[in-house]
């Protein structure tokens, strides 16, 4: 197996269970993601830098085909009403079945941080298929300096594998798209589904398991700061405004989706933000609008034109939930920390 970019080579791919992979490329940084991405024909560079990809099949997230593990730990510590239950025995089946899929594959790992708090974050490492799935996760979640990863130790997994399509019959799944979590091995296996921003959500739900018992209560809002120390937060269902109303010029944006409040203030989640593009312009939604003409930004399924690759933002006939990806350095204003008091 050809391996690339660092890693800490004492806790490789095989540790997981991997075997047989062509190539698995660690940590690599946008400019070698980029080049991966276009070389698979993954997508296309857009007007002002940005990477464009299609999800094809699933816009938005796919939540009637998400699994918790129940078992003798989760049994009563998982809200089970919306939740749908898998078998530890047939996690299993399912965790061989991706690994067997994975055969032969070129895989892209980066080693990430979710939750800006020390204390309170987790490790994650995020195995996917696609270079551009790969750049996602590390515009989204909070990146280790590079001398850490050569210790780096994952507290959490997730292997996201778009091409594999599950068995109803076999894996006692709904459908050929399953997200399926387990708590108790902290693994998380994506399939089926293109659509980058169940990555980003499956950490969130490892945390909303995880922070309670820690004196963090895990929020789904945005979240910005005043000179005072004065923090707002924006709660909302996605596309409720939750990006733009924290993305205020005068007060320091710590987040756009996810944080916590612990015991030592409010802190953010994620490293990166994944604002809904639909109708957006330089007018109404400056900051967030120049993020899209960036190299490093991810777009998903933005229509623009094929000679020029200026973005049509207007334009929702592939979906109204058009999105950008970007780092949260790219707004002028955002905390360096991601906490606030």
């Amino acid at each position: 197996m050809r391996e690339t970019g660092l890693r800490n080579g004492a806790h490789g791919a095989d540790k997981l269970g991997f075997k047989g992979l062509a190539a698995v490329h660690w940590n690599l940084t946008e400019p070698r993601l980029y080049e991966h991405a276009i070389a698979n024909k993954e997508g296309e560079v857009v007007y002002g830098g940005a990477f464009c990809a299609e999800t094809g099949v699933h816009t938005g997230r796919s939540p009637k085909d998400k699994f918790v593990v129940c078992d003798e730990h989760t049994e009563a510590t998982v809200w089970w009403e919306k939740n749908g239950k898998l078998t530890p025995a047939q996690f299993d089946l399912l965790f061989n079945d991706f690994m067997a899929h994975a055969q032969g594959k070129e895989l892209f790992a980066q080693d990430l941080y979710g939750g800006a708090d020390a204390k309170y974050r987790i490790k994650a490492r995020v195995y996917t298929e696609l270079a551009w799935h790969s750049m996602f996760i590390r515009a989204l979640l909070i990146r280790p300096e590079r001398s850490e990863l050569a210790h780096y130790v994952p507290d959490f997994t997730i292997v996201c594998l778009p091409s594999f399509k599950a068995d109803p019959k076999r894996h006692g799944v709904r459908s050929e798209t399953v997200i399926a979590i387990n708590f108790t091995k902290r693994i998380i296996l994506i399939g089926g589904s293109y659509y980058a921003g169940e990555m980003k959500k499956s950490v969130f739900t490892t945390l909303n398991y995880y922070l309670p018992a820690e004196s963090v209560m895990p929020m789904h809002c945005s979240a910005n700061v005043g000179t005072a120390g004065d923090v707002a937060l924006f709660f909302g269902l996605s596309g409720t405004g939750k990006t733009t109303l924290s993305a205020d010029p005068n007060r320091t944006l710590i987040g756009d989706d996810e944080h916590g409040w612990g015991p030592q203030g409010v802190f953010n989640f994620e490293g990166g933000c994944y604002a809904k593009c639909i109708k957006l312009s330089a007018e109404a939604e400056p900051e967030i609008y120049a993020t899209t003409h960036r190299f490093g930004t991810v777009l998903e399924n933005v229509v623009f034109d094929p000679e020029t690759r200026i973005c049509d933002f207007d334009d929702d006939s592939k979906t109204e939930n058009t999105r950008s990806a970007y780092p949260l350095e790219f707004i002028p204003n955002a905390s360096r920390t991601g906490r606030a008091p």
